[in-house]
Order: structure tokens, then sequence, then C-alpha cells
């Protein structure tokens, strides 16, 4: 196991900076999980880390060393593909020893490495078979095995469970969760998927256009996200961000807002902090998750209007209208009835507020 320092790392192709200044660190046994959407430079970033693309500055530093300047094959690392990459013709077996082999590993050492990873993956029934008559879930545990063989210092996964279907992803990500509890290696996960990145990590950093927006835990970075951008990425559904103003004063706040400029949208914030107390009389943006709203009663909050119920079992998400603001809500099964009109509170000491300018949370 190691830990990984990424410092000032920036990455350009001709004029276009695809990596911009990153810097991250993972402890010893950390499970990191680059988290973005689709070319914000988390691929890339892993590249480098593999060694496969070199940097255009700063330094990459494993386990102490520095290794730029030290090609893949003796950064001590092992890579999870997303497509396997498995040799269609070798037997399992054979797949999983493959990198031993060429390194002149011995036959009993190879034999000892299969039989603790087949044992860790469930893989002892599956040896003799090639990766034709592999499940998708089979095949992926094989890519993890010859991995793991190697016992690497740090692991790298490429987006490894977007080629499998909802309830086997699921599963996935259960198996690679008990592996980093059952092994502890340094990883490093690269996925678009936040319910990937939420069970999976214990540090997140969420990218984009080749730029952290943020590094904290999964909590962290839900309840507390640095900016919009943040707020909106994570979260299925997301957050609702409405645009208004501050009114009153420190003790006694209230969020103006929505597009009915007539009835607007009030929502009541109680105290506010120094720094949110510069902001009255300013535009700002509320974000408040679907679950921080509850169901009021007598004059307390404000009104909404059902229009959309979607069960999905465990809950109900209860799309409203409110002063013309679309709101996503999330209740217990059977709360919310299309139509009908209800009283909501929001949680005040959950909800934030961001700048409208910077779009940067006010802390």
């Amino acid at each position: 196991m190691a830990s990984l320092h990424i410092r000032d790392v920036r990455k350009n192709y001709g004029n276009v900076a695809c990596l911009k200044a990153i810097n991250i660190d993972a402890d010893d046994g950390e499970f990191l999980v680059l988290l973005g959407p689709s070319g914000c430079g988390k691929s890339t970033l892993l590249n480098a880390i593999a060694g496969l693309e070199p940097v255009s500055d700063g330094e990459i530093i494993i386990d102490g060393t520095v290794v730029n300047d030290i090609e893949s094959a003796k950064r001590d690392i092992a890579m999870v593909f997303q497509s396997y990459a498995l040799y269609p013709t070798m037997t399992v077996r054979k797949n999983l020893t493959f990198g031993m082999r060429v390194r002149g590993a011995s036959k009993s050492e190879q034999d000892a490495a299969v039989q603790r990873v087949a044992s860790i993956l469930q893989l002892d029934q599956l040896l003799d078979r090639k990766p034709s008559q592999l499940s998708g879930g089979q095949r992926q545990r094989v890519a993890m095995g010859r991995a793991m063989v190697r016992e690497p210092k740090i692991f790298l996964f490429d987006e490894p469970l977007s080629n499998l279907d909802a309830k086997l992803r699921t599963d996935m990500r259960a198996e690679i969760k008990k592996l980093h509890q059952r092994v502890g290696t340094t990883t490093v996960y690269v996925t678009h998927d936040q319910i990937e990145a939420m069970t999976l990590a214990t540090k997140i950093v969420v990218m984009k256009g080749g730029e952290v927006q943020q590094t904290g835990t999964p909590e962290d970075v839900y309840d507390r996200p640095n900016n919009l951008f943040v707020a909106r990425f994570i979260g299925s559904p997301a957050m609702n961000c409405i645009e208004g103003k501050l009114q009153g004063d420190g003790n006694s706040a209230t969020f103006v807002g929505g597009p009915d400029k007539k009835r607007p949208l009030k929502i009541s914030l109680g105290p506010l902090s120094i720094a949110q107390q510069r902001h009255i009389g300013r535009e700002i943006v509320l974000g408040v998750r679907p679950e921080w709203f509850a169901l009021g009663a007598g004059d307390d909050g404000f009104e909404a209007v059902v229009d959309v119920v979607e069960p999905t079992g465990a809950d109900n998400f209860v799309l409203v209208s409110a002063a013309g603001e679309p709101l996503m809500t999330r209740f217990a099964p059977g709360v919310g009835k299309v139509g009908e009109t209800v009283r909501l509170n929001a949680n005040t000491a959950k909800v934030l507020i961001f700048d409208a300018v910077t779009e940067e949370r006010v802390a």
C-alpha cells in the first residue's frame, strides 16, 4: 500500500489545457473517487497516474517517490479497464497469471496467487473457463483478479462498471467495496456515476473542465457543496436551486424568490452567519435538497401544488409548484396526490446560500 500525492499537475494538448493545476492527496489505504461529467479530465488524470500519459507540468508522487520519469511498468500500480481487456483465447487461470509469467514468477508463486485471489473473488469454479463463457460480472471479477495478483501499491479503476446492467452494477459495487475493506490497498476510481462515488469513496474529488471543484468525504460534498456546479451534480434527484434575494436582518432573514413576483416564494431562514448577512438585499441562489423539505402545519411554511408523484417503493419523489417555482421533494410512500395543495417547510439548519454571481457557497 502507498500514499498518492498530485502536485500542480497540468496536461496540455497544444493550446488546449486538459488538466489545470491539479492538487490531490490520497492517504495510505484510501478509496479516492474522481467524479465528473464526460470530458472533465478525470480519465486523463488517471492515465497520468498510471504513466500512460506524460504530464506537461507538476509532480505525481507515489509512496514518497516522484514517478514522472518512471515508466508505467515500474510504478507498481495495477489498472482495471472499462473493457475488461481479457485475453479471449486464455482460460481464467492463465489470464490471472499472464503478467506473473511474463515477469518470470515461479509456478508455485503463480498457483499461490491464483488460489488467494480466486478465493477472495469467488472465481474458484471458473478457473478453467474462457472469457466467452463468463457473464459480464464474472469477467469484471477476473479483470480485478488480474490486478490483484500483483499486490500493487495502488489500484486504478477506469469506469469499470459502465458496461454492466443496473442490477449487476449494484452487485459489483458491493464486491469492490468488500474487496477494498479486505485488502486495504490505496485505490483511485474514475466514474461519472455519482451513486458509485457516494457508495464507494472515502474521499471524492469532483472535477469540471480540468479543474478540481471540491475534495471531501461523500457527506461533505453532498451536504456542503462548494459551488452550484457541485450542488447540482451531486444528488439524485438534484438539489433545488432557487433564485431570489435575502430580506430582513441577521437575526430574522427571509428568502424571497421564484418566478411569480406578485406572490413570491418566501422561506424563513432564521439567523445568518456574518458572511451570509453581507448578502442581505443581494441576489442569491438558495439550495435545498429534496429531503430537506417537510410537510408543514397551520400557517407555517409556504403553499405548494403537487404536479407529479414518482413512487420508488421506499420513497415518493413529489414535484410541486410554489409561486411558479418547480421544487422536487422527497417523502414517505403514500404522501402526495396530484392536484392537492400542501404546506411545506424547509430545514433551515440544512439549506444553503450561494452567491448568484460567483456561484460559490456563502458559509
